[in-house]
Protein backbone atom coordinates (compact mmCIF):
# COMPACT_ATOMS: atom_id res chain seq x y z
CA UNK A 1 0.00 0.00 0.00
CA UNK A 2 1.27 3.22 -1.12
CA UNK A 3 1.32 6.06 1.69
CA UNK A 4 0.31 9.79 1.48
CA UNK A 5 0.89 12.39 3.66
CA UNK A 6 -1.53 15.07 3.67
CA UNK A 7 -0.26 18.71 5.09
CA UNK A 8 -2.69 21.19 5.88
CA UNK A 9 -1.20 25.04 5.14
CA UNK A 10 -3.31 28.08 6.15
CA UNK A 11 -3.69 31.23 9.36
CA UNK A 12 -5.37 30.45 12.33
CA UNK A 13 -9.61 29.56 11.68
CA UNK A 14 -9.03 28.47 8.11
CA UNK A 15 -10.57 25.28 8.38
CA UNK A 16 -7.22 23.22 8.70
CA UNK A 17 -8.47 20.96 11.85
CA UNK A 18 -11.99 20.63 10.93
CA UNK A 19 -10.74 19.46 7.36
CA UNK A 20 -8.25 16.79 8.71
CA UNK A 21 -10.67 15.36 11.12
CA UNK A 22 -13.39 15.17 8.41
CA UNK A 23 -10.52 13.54 5.79
CA UNK A 24 -9.51 11.24 8.72
CA UNK A 25 -13.44 9.97 9.17
CA UNK A 26 -13.66 9.57 5.20
CA UNK A 27 -10.06 8.49 4.50
CA UNK A 28 -9.24 4.38 5.62
CA UNK A 29 -6.18 3.94 7.64
CA UNK A 30 -5.44 7.60 8.65
CA UNK A 31 -4.51 9.76 11.34
CA UNK A 32 -4.57 13.34 11.79
CA UNK A 33 -1.35 14.84 13.65
CA UNK A 34 -2.27 18.09 15.33
CA UNK A 35 0.56 20.40 17.12
CA UNK A 36 -2.18 22.09 18.80
CA UNK A 37 -2.91 18.78 20.50
CA UNK A 38 0.76 19.08 21.70
CA UNK A 39 1.15 22.23 22.21
CA UNK A 40 -1.81 22.11 24.85
CA UNK A 41 -0.77 19.14 26.74
CA UNK A 42 3.07 20.90 26.91
CA UNK A 43 1.37 24.18 28.28
CA UNK A 44 -1.05 21.96 31.16
CA UNK A 45 1.78 19.68 31.94
CA UNK A 46 5.46 21.06 31.35
CA UNK A 47 4.92 24.96 31.26
CA UNK A 48 7.94 25.04 32.91
CA UNK A 49 10.04 23.41 29.55
CA UNK A 50 8.89 25.80 27.15
CA UNK A 51 11.14 28.33 25.95
CA UNK A 52 10.67 32.11 26.63
CA UNK A 53 11.68 33.27 22.98
CA UNK A 54 12.64 32.20 20.63
CA UNK A 55 10.87 28.64 18.16
CA UNK A 56 8.81 26.52 20.80
CA UNK A 57 11.35 23.66 20.38
CA UNK A 58 9.68 21.40 22.95
CA UNK A 59 6.52 21.06 20.77
CA UNK A 60 8.43 20.72 17.54
CA UNK A 61 10.40 17.60 19.31
CA UNK A 62 7.35 16.14 20.28
CA UNK A 63 5.48 17.01 17.05
CA UNK A 64 8.42 15.10 15.59
CA UNK A 65 8.45 12.16 17.53
CA UNK A 66 5.13 11.16 17.05
CA UNK A 67 5.56 11.66 13.57
CA UNK A 68 8.61 9.51 13.76
CA UNK A 69 6.88 6.78 15.50
CA UNK A 70 3.45 7.01 12.84
CA UNK A 71 5.68 6.39 9.71
CA UNK A 72 7.88 4.36 11.46
CA UNK A 73 5.34 1.78 13.48
CA UNK A 74 2.09 2.40 11.11
CA UNK A 75 0.84 1.82 7.73
CA UNK A 76 -1.44 4.57 8.41
CA UNK A 77 -1.73 7.82 6.03
CA UNK A 78 -0.75 11.02 7.69
CA UNK A 79 -2.57 13.97 8.25
CA UNK A 80 -0.60 16.76 9.53
CA UNK A 81 -2.11 19.47 10.89
CA UNK A 82 -0.55 22.91 11.42
CA UNK A 83 0.08 26.15 9.86
CA UNK A 84 3.04 25.25 7.80
CA UNK A 85 3.47 29.29 6.40
CA UNK A 86 7.11 29.51 6.54
CA UNK A 87 8.09 27.75 2.99
CA UNK A 88 11.69 26.60 4.31
CA UNK A 89 9.99 24.53 7.45
CA UNK A 90 7.63 22.94 4.92
CA UNK A 91 9.99 22.28 2.16
CA UNK A 92 11.73 20.25 5.09
CA UNK A 93 8.71 18.24 6.14
CA UNK A 94 8.05 17.42 2.50
CA UNK A 95 11.54 16.65 1.58
CA UNK A 96 11.34 14.35 5.54
CA UNK A 97 8.20 12.48 3.65
CA UNK A 98 9.64 12.06 0.36
CA UNK A 99 12.62 10.21 1.77
CA UNK A 100 9.99 7.68 3.91
CA UNK A 101 8.89 7.27 0.81
CA UNK A 102 5.19 8.97 1.16
CA UNK A 103 3.39 10.35 -1.95
CA UNK A 104 2.51 14.46 -0.73
CA UNK A 105 -0.17 16.25 -1.28
CA UNK A 106 -0.59 19.90 0.62
CA UNK A 107 -3.47 21.77 1.19
CA UNK A 108 -3.58 25.07 1.32
CA UNK A 109 -6.50 26.94 2.68
CA UNK A 110 -6.21 30.53 1.41
CA UNK A 111 -9.35 32.06 3.56
CA UNK A 112 -10.33 35.68 2.86
CA UNK A 113 -8.68 38.02 6.14
CA UNK A 114 -12.12 39.39 6.77
CA UNK A 115 -13.37 35.66 6.95
CA UNK A 116 -11.04 34.67 9.27
CA UNK A 117 -11.64 37.91 11.29
CA UNK A 118 -14.80 36.92 11.90
CA UNK A 119 -14.44 33.66 12.69
CA UNK A 120 -11.75 34.58 15.21
CA UNK A 121 -13.97 37.59 16.50
CA UNK A 122 -16.38 34.55 17.44
CA UNK A 123 -14.34 31.67 18.59
CA UNK A 124 -15.16 29.23 20.82
CA UNK A 125 -12.02 26.98 21.02
CA UNK A 126 -9.49 27.17 23.74
CA UNK A 127 -6.77 29.21 24.53
CA UNK A 128 -4.96 26.73 26.09
CA UNK A 129 -2.40 26.04 23.34
CA UNK A 130 -1.08 29.73 23.57
CA UNK A 131 2.69 30.19 24.45
CA UNK A 132 2.99 33.99 23.69
CA UNK A 133 -0.40 35.34 22.56
CA UNK A 134 -3.74 35.74 24.20
CA UNK A 135 -6.33 35.51 21.96
CA UNK A 136 -6.90 34.19 18.51
CA UNK A 137 -7.17 37.53 17.48
CA UNK A 138 -3.68 38.33 18.04
CA UNK A 139 -2.76 35.25 16.43
CA UNK A 140 -4.68 36.74 12.98
CA UNK A 141 -3.03 39.43 13.39
CA UNK A 142 0.29 38.73 13.77
CA UNK A 143 0.39 35.71 10.97
CA UNK A 144 -1.39 38.96 8.87
CA UNK A 145 1.84 40.97 9.44
CA UNK A 146 4.13 37.94 8.86
CA UNK A 147 2.68 37.65 5.44
CA UNK A 148 5.37 40.07 4.61
CA UNK A 149 8.06 38.05 5.07
CA UNK A 150 10.13 36.66 2.48
CA UNK A 151 9.73 32.83 4.34
CA UNK A 152 6.25 33.38 4.62
CA UNK A 153 4.98 31.60 1.13
CA UNK A 154 2.03 30.19 -0.25
CA UNK A 155 2.55 26.71 -1.65
CA UNK A 156 3.07 26.74 -5.49
CA UNK A 157 2.80 24.03 -7.86
CA UNK A 158 5.87 21.39 -7.76
CA UNK A 159 6.40 21.48 -3.95
CA UNK A 160 4.34 18.29 -3.57
CA UNK A 161 2.55 15.70 -5.85
CA UNK A 162 -0.43 17.58 -5.75
CA UNK A 163 -1.47 21.06 -3.97
CA UNK A 164 -5.07 21.77 -3.43
CA UNK A 165 -6.54 25.26 -2.73
CA UNK A 166 -9.28 25.78 -0.65
CA UNK A 167 -10.95 29.26 -1.28
CA UNK A 168 -14.05 28.96 0.74
CA UNK A 169 -15.34 25.90 3.40
CA UNK A 170 -17.83 24.34 0.14
CA UNK A 171 -14.50 23.49 -1.51
CA UNK A 172 -13.38 20.87 1.67
CA UNK A 173 -16.19 17.99 0.47
CA UNK A 174 -14.94 18.11 -3.22
CA UNK A 175 -11.29 18.28 -2.08
CA UNK A 176 -11.86 15.33 0.35
CA UNK A 177 -13.48 13.21 -2.59
CA UNK A 178 -10.39 14.26 -4.81
CA UNK A 179 -7.67 13.40 -2.22
CA UNK A 180 -10.10 9.88 -1.45
CA UNK A 181 -9.84 9.20 -5.02
CA UNK A 182 -6.33 9.48 -5.44
CA UNK A 183 -5.31 7.49 -2.48
CA UNK A 184 -7.77 4.61 -3.92
CA UNK A 185 -5.92 4.88 -7.47
CA UNK A 186 -2.55 4.02 -6.20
Amino acid sequence: MKRFVIITVGKTHSGKTTFAKYLEQKLPHSLVIDQDNHAEFINKYYRGLIPNKGPNTIKYIITQTIVDYAVNQTNDHLIICNSNRSRKGRLDLLHYFQQKGFIRILVHFDIPDHVLQERVSTTQRSTAIFRSASTFEEVLTRQQAESNRSDIMDPIEGEAEHLFIIKNPEEVHSITQKIIHIAQGC
